[in-house]
């Protein structure tokens, strides 16, 4: 029975997969979470999944935020699927939404009590939209603005580019 079914959705994911745009994205983004206020950089895929929906899987780090004794690091993977609901010959706009994973250590040094370092992860969802803008050529730029929903809640926003493979 379980053949049967891996079978089918084997068969149902490919039929999907045929329908969509011909070409999966990697690239390379900078990104500015509202909460830690740093810079970030991270790495985005774009996966066609079917007609006008896109997986699109992300992982960022910002750079750590100091506070005088006290030094914060940020990092978040994301789940996102984008719709596609317009696009025209030079440019395409995205609403986005998904799963987010955001992981925030603490690191304080001094007050004389030594080294103290703790760090909590915290599953959350993203919403929000984005941009791509086609030249002609093999990579997109793209910008996106997002919004974590979770105990670790930030706008953020990111701007880079994707090459197709």
């Amino acid at each position: 029975m379980k053949k049967i079914i891996c079978g089918i959705s084997f068969i149902l994911l490919s039929s999907l997969c045929t329908t969509a745009q011909t070409d999966m994205r990697i690239g390379a983004m900078l990104g500015y979470g509202s909460e830690i206020e740093s810079v970030g950089i991270g790495v985005v895929g774009e996966i066609p999944l079917f007609e006008s929906f896109t997986i699109a899987p992300s992982f960022v780090y910002f750079f750590p935020r100091d506070h005088v004794f006290v030094k914060t690091s940020i990092f978040e993977i994301n789940g996102n699927v984008n719709y596609y609901f317009m696009e025209l010959e030079s440019f395409a706009f995205y609403g986005l939404g998904g799963i987010n994973y955001t992981n925030v250590k603490v690191k304080a040094d001094g007050f004389g009590l030594g080294d103290y370092s703790e760090s909590d992860g915290k599953i959350g969802a993203n919403i929000g939209g984005g941009a791509t803008f086609n030249f002609g050529k093999n990579w997109v730029p793209f910008a996106e603005l997002k919004y974590v929903i979770s105990d670790f809640d930030q706008l953020v926003i990111n701007a880079g580019i994707k090459f197709n493979i």
